[in-house]
């Protein structure tokens, strides 16, 4: 008992640590992961939206210059220049226009000029007519190095930082890279290989300094990265979001770890966990003819044999086990241990008899006789040597009890009363009730030779039974004093410590064979016997 209730304590403590640590390590987890989720998502959004601008960038560069070319104005006069003038004005994206034939740089939108400029084959082409350079020095303006798109012979210089610069704070990194695979423009200045990096993982994350969001169009990844000190402050202010609900999880958890933990140590729950793992075992307690000594019959006592090895006594779980309705499949699980213990000997002696308790209910609905008849049917023990016992409360409804018992008798069973007149019992109630046997308490034994207010019970209730013509075995002998005394007033049987403790089966068995020895031999001694 106290091995399982320490091994039931330790478990519950294990698991209400567990119950505790799981849901908050779980909102801890949950806050922490919906911070990281919302940060790529917003940066992912920024670099999608970087992306696609700076992609939009080009063809609307493109359009305008095949526009351009389409007006058909002399080249570099004043007209096409001042064309070229309104178009960068008006452009917010657009640095400088120029006009280029035959290797030379003929005029852009801030004037005449004559620069010869190598043609380059381009970076990349975007559609079929779209040449594109990333990261080129304006050989006019002196500026920042800018992205370059031709159409025909026109081109413009673009800013590549105007398409995103509206899209970050200054705790925003954007950068852009082109689909050749070279930095094209960077917003706040992210390292250039950790840039280059990311784009070829190609998808968002975290890391140790960084959370970031990768997005491409139409082979332009931007980069959008936010400093970790951004996420750490999203995480804590949604932490505590989480934990109270972790905490209303964690004490839920408990509640039950704590509830299931006191069922299993409840005395109810132990004693289900005891029927279902077939915990009980049967002690043996002889009856003997008082007269001889001779050893009739046993009374097979059913005790809970713990795992560890401790047994506990009948009057702790047999109430409980009939109030719970668990008193049948213990009975069923003594009827087994009889047959599994004591068939070989039952079929040598025939002349002896175990005695099998019968609760209330099994009595009223005749249930115990088919749970005999299935246990003993093959084992080669006649009805005749298994009787049955039942107390004064089992047969309070006689009409019941009485088929019952009738059905038992004429089976060949026979059936005792047992601890009577501690009950109802009247001789008027007896003789109603078709019973063989009469078993008195050995609360009345212990009266004998005693001035008591009961020691005259035990003459009246031989007398009752005499009148009644049912044998009487009295239980709880333990003196010679008492035995000459039941002997003298006419008891035929007795049981108790006088003759033999309640036994295992081995020790009972021989506890037999030593007394048909005896027996054989005409030894008829009265003597105590220390099991």
């Amino acid at each position: 008992m106290y091995l399982k209730r320490s091994r039931v304590i330790a478990e519950a403590i294990l698991l209400a640590f567990v119950g505790v640590l799981l849901p908050l390590s779980a909102a801890i987890y949950a806050a922490w992961a919906l911070s990281v989720n919302t940060e790529k998502g917003r940066l992912e959004l920024v670099a999608s939206q970087a992306a696609a601008r700076t992609h939009l960038s080009i063809l609307n560069t493109a359009a305008m210059l095949r526009e351009l070319d389409n007006q058909k104005l002399a080249p570099c006069s004043d007209a096409h220049i001042g064309e070229m003038r309104r178009l960068s004005i008006n452009g917010r994206m657009i640095e400088e226009i120029g006009y280029i034939d035959d290797g030379l740089l003929r005029c852009t939108s801030w004037g005449q000029t004559t620069k010869r400029i190598a043609k380059l084959p381009p970076d990349f082409m975007s559609g079929d007519d779209i040449e594109t350079w990333v990261a080129v020095p304006p050989l006019v303006s002196g500026a920042d190095p800018l992205t370059v798109v031709q159409v025909g012979k026109h081109n413009a210089l673009i800013d590549p930082v105007r398409p995103i610069d509206l899209l970050s704070d200054n705790r925003i990194l954007v950068t852009i890279v082109a689909p050749n695979g070279r930095v094209a423009a960077m917003l706040n200045d992210l390292d250039t290989q950790m840039a280059l990096s990311l784009a070829k993982q190609g998808k968002s994350g975290v890391n140790d300094d960084y959370v970031y969001g990768v997005a491409t169009d139409a082979g332009w990844t931007a980069i959008a990265v936010g400093h970790r000190e951004e996420l750490i402050a999203q995480f804590r202010s949604q932490l505590w979001v989480f934990l109270l609900f972790g905490g209303f999880a964690s004490i839920f958890i408990v509640a039950m770890i704590l509830r299931q933990s006191r069922k299993r140590l409840s005395p109810l729950s132990e004693l289900q966990i005891a029927v279902r793992k077939r915990e009980f075992i049967v002690h043996y307690q002889p009856i003997v003819e008082l007269a001889t000594g001779n050893c009739v019959g046993v009374e097979a006592l059913v005790r809970w044999k713990r795992p560890d090895g401790s047994l506990v006594r009948p009057d702790l779980f047999i109430p409980l086990a009939e109030q719970s309705g668990l008193i049948q499949p213990i009975t069923d699980q003594v009827i087994d241990a009889v047959a599994r213990d004591l068939n070989e000997l039952l079929v040598q002696y025939r002349s002896v008899h175990v005695t099998i308790n019968v609760c209330a209910e099994d009595i009223k609905s005749g249930r115990i006789l088919e749970a005999v008849a299935a246990r003993i049917g093959r084992t080669g023990i006649e009805n005749r040597q298994i009787w049955l016992e039942a107390t004064e409360r089992g047969l309070l409804d006689i009409e019941e009890a009485s088929r019952t018992i009738e059905e038992a008798r004429t089976r060949g069973h026979k059936v005792a009363i047992d601890d009577f007149g501690t009950g109802y019992s009247s001789l008027q109630y007896l003789q109603n009730l078709p019973l063989d046997t009469l078993k008195i308490d050995k609360s009345f034994i212990n009266t004998i030779n005693r001035q008591s207010a009961t020691s005259s019970v035990v003459p009246h209730i031989i007398d009752m039974a005499k009148a009644l013509n049912l044998s009487v075995v009295a239980e709880g002998v333990e003196t010679v004093e008492q035995a000459e005394y039941l002997i003298e007033h006419g008891v035929e049987y007795g049981q108790g410590w006088h003759y033999g403790k309640p036994m295992p089966a081995d020790i009972f068995i021989a506890y037999l064979y030593e007394n048909m020895k005896r027996r054989r031999a005409d030894v008829i001694p009265l003597r105590r016997l220390n099991g």
